[in-house]
């Protein structure tokens, strides 16, 4: 509401004491002649409830009492509140300095470091841990890969590369097939019955009812690191299975906390780790760029 229409509600709130929530909304704007005209008309409220007392105290009832009588006093109670009120050095220029410094933005002090420790594992490490040479290594070799796949897809070269480097320690653990030769498959996707390409069967931790236990499983394999990067991306876009996540983008926390809700992974701390593998990741971009 602009100024202008907040001195034409003046009289309006003189007569009715059920504008006060209308009031305090317009105050809550938190400018110069917001908080000045709401001070006024809480003058004008007030002189107006003075009034009314003072003359109900020293007037009596008489034969000559009648509703319109009492309807005109109550408009000339009314009219001669709004022309008390606003006067240089009245109530309104205190009500007004009080609001101001009541709705002044307060300096926050430094969370206790108990309470910084607190926050989601992924941010926390991020925020106090740089990422390793082996980290970057893996990032640089790759970013070429994950930056044409993001440009196709959508999804940010960080949260790919992040993934990536979690799921292979980094480049250290990758997929091997069965006579040493790498399998080039970055993201740990399994070779379920869909899957008519070449595979690769290892042995892996699952966590079955909680408990970590070693398993074989066969997982995909590619010609390329590159080829991963998009049979990955596909997955995430296409698959009915991370429909959400594909749209969980714009957070770190949210795409992790999706994936792992849909089931990407069995490991029950796999949003931590792989949103402080991201973090981690981004920070070596922000320092790359």
């Amino acid at each position: 509401m602009a100024f202008s229409q907040l001195s034409n509600s003046t009289n309006a709130l003189a007569a009715d004491a059920r504008s006060l929530n209308t009031l305090k909304l317009q105050a809550g704007k938190n400018t110069p002649a917001s908080i000045k005209e709401a001070a006024r008309q809480f003058e004008s409220l007030f002189m107006r409830e003075l009034v009314k007392s003072m003359r109900e105290a020293t007037m009596k009832s008489g034969m000559l009492d009648s509703p319109g009588g009492d309807l005109g006093q109550d408009m000339l109670d009314q009219q001669l509140s709004v022309q008390m009120s606003g006067m240089p050095g009245g109530l309104s220029e205190l009500i007004a300095r009080q609001l101001s410094q009541q709705m002044a933005p307060q300096p926050t002090a430094p969370a206790p470091l108990a309470q910084r420790q607190t926050r989601p594992p992924g941010e926390l490490v991020a925020a106090v841990q740089r990422p390793a040479a082996n980290q970057a290594e893996f990032v640089a070799r790759h970013s070429a890969a994950a930056a044409q796949v993001e440009r196709a897809s959508g999804i940010p070269s960080g949260y790919m590369l992040g993934q990536a480097g979690h799921e292979t320690g980094w480049g250290k653990h990758e997929i091997k097939m069965a006579g040493g030769a790498n399998s080039f498959n970055l993201f740990g996707i399994k070779a379920g019955t869909g899957w008519s390409g070449k595979v690769a069967e290892v042995t892996t931790t699952e966590f079955i009812n909680g408990a970590a236990q070693k398993v074989v499983a066969k997982f995909r394999a590619y010609t390329s690191f590159e080829e991963s990067f998009k049979d990955y991306a596909r997955l995430i876009t296409q698959s009915p299975r991370y429909a959400q996540v594909s749209q969980q983008t714009g957070s770190v926390q949210a795409f992790t906390s999706g994936l792992q809700r849909a089931g990407y992974a069995t490991d029950p701390d796999y949003a931590a780790k792989l949103s402080r593998a991201i973090n981690q990741t981004l920070q070596l971009q922000r320092a790359q760029a």
